[in-house]
């Protein structure tokens, strides 16, 4: 019979200078936790997943000092361990790659073609944007240059930014607003010196977005398996770019329905290159590279 994770006498799955390997994860464990994240999250978690798992996941068993991924799978499961651990596990599974002005493309179309277009309807109060799946902030900041770039010529014009992800970790790295140097290089360089300040000891190559820019976004929890969203009033715009891919097909078709849900009348949904709507049936018309408008 195993010991109770919660209660049984624990050591790190490697003592310091230990270079043996750890036991691999058995399927049945995997599979426990792939079908768990899916429905907490709606991640996909296939069979070609699994190493990337036990990779990710060995970072907790060191923190709990466990022997082993059934000792873990044996934690997450009790009814403790889940409610403290969930956060912990889906921090270590979400993918988070992204860069500022990625796609850059889309950003020349919101502020040559888009605002303008919402300006034109008529703004109720300021204009409320959303980057949804916002990881470690590149591209809620990126939002927030582009807006600001466009405030300077519209004095009346004001904007507000909502950032969400799921997790937890690169939603603390990203209200910081600290990146490596050489991450700020698809900036343009007008705007690198407006927004972009640099550490006081230059050997660390360290930078970080404005105070002023950083005060424009707001960052807080989100899961899009959630029945409600707590965004606030109706949005102009929405990015939720390379998000889709992460959810099987049905899910996908959900999560679109619930953002454009939240978009206001004649407001932008931008995607990834990669993900396609076609065949969906959803309320929106393509204006541009992977860009939608709402058709309330």
């Amino acid at each position: 019979m195993r010991k109770d994770p919660t209660t049984a006498s624990r050591r790190p799955a490697h003592e310091p200078g230990d270079s043996a390997p750890l036991v691999p994860m058995p399927a049945a464990v995997f599979s426990r936790f792939s079908r768990m994240i899916q429905h907490e999250c709606g991640i996909k978690m296939p069979a070609a997943k699994k190493t990337m798992l036990e990779a990710r996941l060995r970072k907790r068993l060191r923190a709990l000092a466990l022997e082993d991924f059934e000792l873990y799978c044996d934690y997450v499961f009790s009814p403790g361990g889940f409610e403290h651990e969930l956060v912990h596990l889906l921090d270590v599974v979400t993918t988070n790659k992204t860069d500022f002005f990625r796609e850059s493309v889309q950003f020349d179309f919101l502020q040559s073609t888009a605002l303008p277009a919402l300006l034109e309807r008529g703004l109720r109060g300021p204009l409320r944007a959303w980057s949804a799946g916002c990881s470690t902030g590149e591209e809620a900041y990126t939002l927030a240059m582009v807006l600001e770039e466009f405030r300077t010529r519209r004095q009346s014009f004001e904007y507000q930014i909502l950032a969400t992800d799921l997790s937890t970790r690169v939603l603390h790295a990203a209200a910081r607003g600290v990146y490596r140097a050489e991450r700020i290089e698809p900036i343009p360089a007008p705007l690198r010196s407006r927004y972009i300040t640099r550490s006081r000891e230059r050997s660390r190559e360290l930078v970080r977005i404005h105070p002023d820019l950083r005060s424009r976004v707001s960052f807080q929890r989100l899961n899009f398996r959630d029945r409600e969203y707590a965004v606030g009033p109706p949005l102009d715009v929405v990015f939720c770019r390379n998000v889709l891919i992460y959810f099987e097909k049905d899910f996908q078709r959900e999560l679109l329905l619930r953002l454009i849900a939240r978009l206001a009348p004649g407001g932008f949904l931008f995607l990834g290159h990669t993900e396609s709507i076609h065949g969906m049936g959803l309320p929106v018309i393509p204006v541009g590279f992977s860009t939608y408008r709402s058709a309330g």
